[in-house]
């Protein structure tokens, strides 16, 4: 098919529609991109790429400019309170050569916008609430009818619209539990190349991830995150942010002073997450990519992981077959195997962290370290972890050249935290 230039409506500009649109376009294909935000921006404030992630930029050849921004990330670890480890895992444990890239949204979404010249023809404002499958055509809510298309790319996100016109879903429902997170400039913080969460059982949880700088802002940042359930938001904005501040300081006293210049709860943005497990992610001409088609906890972190290998992924079934609806069958079988097995421990872990069952939290405590040093369990949590576990007991396979180009890089950075401690250039 890689000389069949298709037609290609992307429902949405976050990760995934901006990946989509980058890799389909540069194959030739025609794409028209339809977001509902007047004006597109990053929503979120930092994530966690993991190599399977920088594998995908690293094929679009945006990988030294992700590096350029990023935080290198060599260690996860999370403890107790009273400082027991719960969770310690490197990268290194796996292979020498992996890390993981600490990212603010707004770093990524300039260097995925940069890369693709079509940006400024996004239609914006244009919420698609309807599909039709079959024609190849999309509805607004205003009942603006556009097409035909050859395909249809639903990147509308965890609470898409589209979601329902490929079939039922086996599961679809939001999570009880949230965050509420900010950014913090990064200051002398000692941890500046690890993730690094504190928890009271599951109740509550503090996390601190470097997330370095984006463009027009030089300064190297830490996201924040506090665990809370969704239903006491509210609750949480009325009791005022002093009692809060003074939480933060007693379960984790040095980073309280993180938090200095937070003194109002609007300071705090609030997250919350679904779950949906799809009988199918298409029909007809419309594919789901993205959390549009896999919404999950992100307590493994690979939303957008995942939403970057849909794009690379549709991208490779399209030119490895030579019918669009062949293409789409692949697309599916090859993502479906890799994502279901996340979307099976993500359901199961994320109580162990965010909910209100202190027997689990304890057996957690007690067991989750020693069970990473069995034989096999490290090497299982860790390509959990990286995104490289396929099955229950398969791996996806990196390219040799990445994964040496990863090795040089960690080969020639004297520094083993942020690889942006100057603002490179925009481009």
């Amino acid at each position: 098919m890689s000389n069949t230039t298709l037609n290609i409506a992307v429902v949405g500009y976050g990760t995934a529609g901006q990946a989509a649109a980058i890799l389909l376009s540069r194959d030739g294909h025609r794409v028209e991109v339809f977001e509902q935000a007047e004006k597109p921006g990053p929503v979120g404030a930092g994530f966690l790429l993991q190599p399977v992630g920088l594998h995908v930029l690293w094929e679009m050849g945006l990988l030294d400019q992700a590096l350029a921004h990023g935080a290198r990330i060599e260690r996860l670890y999370g403890e107790t309170a009273n400082g027991r480890a719960v969770m310690d895992m490197r990268y290194s444990g796996l292979d020498a050569r992996l890390f993981g890239l600490g990212m603010q949204r707004g770093a990524l979404f300039s260097l995925l916008a940069q890369a693709w010249p079509g940006v400024e023809t996004v239609h914006r404002a244009h919420r698609i609430v309807g599909a039709d499958p079959e024609r190849g055509r999309i509805r607004d809510a205003s009942g603006r009818e556009f097409g035909p298309y050859d395909l249809l790319l639903a990147a509308d996100g965890a609470a898409s619209c589209l979601r329902a016109e490929v079939g039922g879903a086996k599961l679809d429902r939001p999570y009880p539990w949230g965050a509420l997170w900010c950014l913090l400039p990064q200051g002398d913080w000692e941890h500046g190349s690890e993730l690094r969460q504190r928890y009271i059982a599951a109740r509550k949880m503090i996390g601190l991830l470097p997330v370095g700088t984006q463009p027009g802002d030089p300064t190297p940042r830490l996201s924040f995150f506090w665990s809370l359930r969704t239903s006491e938001f509210d609750q949480w904005q009325q009791t005022g942010i002093r009692p809060w501040l003074d939480e933060v300081a007693a379960l984790w006293p040095q980073a309280r002073p993180l938090l200095r210049a937070v003194d109002d709860c609007s300071q705090l943005r609030r997250a919350s997450y679904r779950d949906a497990v799809l009988r199918r992610w298409s029909r007809g001409r419309l594919v789901l990519v993205g959390d549009a088609a896999h919404a999950m906890s992100p307590q493994l972190g690979q939303g957008v992981n995942m939403a970057l290998m849909d794009g690379l992924a549709l991208r490779d079934a399209l030119r490895a077959e030579s019918a669009v609806e062949t293409a789409i069958a692949r697309y599916e079988h090859e993502r479906r195997a890799h994502v279901r097995v996340y979307q099976f421990w993500s359901r199961w872990l994320t109580p162990l962290f965010q909910s209100d069952r202190d027997i689990v939290a304890r057996i957690r405590d007690l067991a989750f370290l020693p069970l990473g040093r069995l034989p096999g369990g490290r090497g299982q949590m860790l390509r959990v972890l990286s995104g490289l576990q396929r099955g229950w007991t398969g791996r996806l396979r990196l390219p040799a050249a990445f994964l040496d180009k990863l090795g040089e890089l960690k080969s020639s950075t004297a520094h083993a935290g942020s690889l942006a401690p100057q603002e490179p250039p925009t481009q």
